[in-house]
């Protein structure tokens, strides 16, 4: 027979076990996320010959006809009403979904337009802004190897920034567009589908007019493309919603610190196929900023590791 004090320990090595698998799973999430859009890249460059509005608006409806889908295989579009009920939740969509819209439309005239690497410093970039958000306004509290590790990286952005040679606008509106993306995913408790059905719902109707406004001026491209690039097109909404998908568990699950540090996958991603794939010109004093950021990567989570661990042993 157990004693009282038994059972509650065996309570409490249960919970820390199903907290241990929510996090792995969270994990095992953001990097098939961050890998996803890693890659992204040369999908993109498969429209070099259509306009990146035009692109986002073919990325937000056919986003939002394959999460209908989704959802209504799920069975789940009767929440969309408890959504429209609900003044709060329409407010947050409506502005995760601006978020993820502008953050949509930057990447891809960023990518068209021969800036992959500076693409890549600004999710470089983002998971310093997740951190201040996060001790900001969720009150997580680094401890010292994490900030040893956030001050590192923060270096690293500077001297890679300094030697860009300019401001670099899309870099910043990237990260700044992510972060607060990232942050107001915490604040949403909505399932991932449904979630994502409602943000590109809030853009739809912009993005339909932009089609209209298009046909009217004579401007269409996207209806042009050879019948195999069209189809690769309409595929912009699964290419799109599944690493939002696979984001938004990791993103439920994980610490928003955490989260932003496991983001190095992508950039670093993004960092080779502009060198070797796309031939963008890389200096040395960048690729050494690029070394110190993956430093504090390690750095970040070798700290992480040890402080999971005194909380299990306290």
């Amino acid at each position: 027979m157990l004693k009282r004090g038994s059972k509650s320990i065996i309570r409490s090595d249960i919970g820390a076990r199903s907290g241990e698998m929510i996090m792995n799973n969270g994990l095992i999430n953001a990097i098939i996320a961050y890998i996803m859009w890693g890659v992204l890249p040369l999908y993109w460059k498969l429209f070099n010959d259509v306009p990146a509005g035009e692109i986002l608006s073919h990325r937000v409806v056919w986003s939002f006809v394959f999460m209908g889908i989704l959802v209504a295989i799920q069975r789940r579009l009767g929440d969309m009403k408890r959504i429209a009920a609900s003044r709060a939740l329409v407010l947050s969509l409506t502005a995760s979904g601006l978020l993820i819209a502008a953050n949509w439309l930057i990447f891809i005239w960023a990518v068209n337009n021969g800036h992959v690497v500076e693409t890549s410093l600004g999710y470089y970039l983002n998971p310093l802004l997740n951190v201040l958000l996060a001790v900001v306004f969720l009150r997580e509290k680094p401890n010292r190897g994490q900030w040893l590790a956030i001050a590192i990286a923060g270096a690293a952005v500077l001297i890679i920034a300094i030697d860009y040679g300019r401001f670099p606008w899309v870099a910043i509106s990237l990260a700044a567009s992510f972060s607060l993306y990232g942050f107001a995913k915490k604040k949403i408790v909505q399932d991932a589908s449904v979630g994502l059905l409602s943000e590109t719902a809030v853009v739809l109707p912009v993005a339909l007019g932009y089609w209209i406004y298009l046909a009217a001026v004579g401007k269409t491209t996207a209806w042009t493309l050879p019948a195999s690039t069209f189809v690769e097109l309409l595929l912009s909404g699964v290419v799109t919603a599944l690493p939002l998908l696979f984001f938004a568990r990791a993103a439920a699950r994980m610490a928003l610190s955490a989260l932003g540090f496991v983001q190095y996958i992508g950039p670093t991603i993004m960092l080779f196929l502009s060198v070797f794939v796309f031939k963008e010109s890389v200096s040395p004093v960048l690729l050494a900023g690029f070394a110190l950021i993956w430093t504090a990567l390690a750095v970040y989570a070798t700290a992480s590791v040890r402080g999971t661990r005194v909380v299990k042993t306290n």
